[in-house]
């Protein structure tokens, strides 16, 4: 289901909890809207749909993943870069790490670590700081 972007930063703010099997159709509708919105954005967190949980969803090249309770688990490579959201007006500056390795579990709640980065990593980087609350 393509579901409409929040753009309450009050409520972009909060801290989302932890995903359990259960919220997978959550997962799905953040896919669904990352494909309507392909021509603007390339990733989403749950919160931009209305929904205070650690799911994100991410476009890497030809495929979108979602991701649940996703963590960085290790980072190199700090630089600082401007960075738009569909929830957002205008452009931001921010800190970003070239590389990570994140954890978390896929579409059938299997755990998962992986290693990314340039744009994917930039990209899996903003959805998390939307799951912390952090708004750049």
């Amino acid at each position: 289901m393509i579901c409409e972007i929040v753009r309450d930063e009050g409520f972009l703010a909060q801290k989302s909890a932890e995903a359990s099997f259960l919220d997978m159709p959550i997962a799905q509708n953040l896919l669904d809207t990352l494909a309507a919105y392909a021509d603007s954005c390339v990733g989403l967190a749950a919160n931009m749909i209305g929904v205070q949980k650690r799911i994100i969803a991410v476009n890497m090249g030809p495929i979108n993943v979602a991701m649940l309770n996703p963590v960085i688990v290790k980072k190199s490579g700090k630089y600082m870069t401007e960075e738009g959201c569909l929830s957002l007006n205008g452009v931001r500056p921010t800190a970003r790490y070239r590389k990570i390795t994140v954890e978390y579990q896929d579409m059938q709640f299997k755990k998962q670590r992986q290693s990314f980065e340039g744009w994917t990593a930039q990209i899996i980087q903003h959805e998390i700081d939307h799951c912390d609350g952090i708004i750049i």
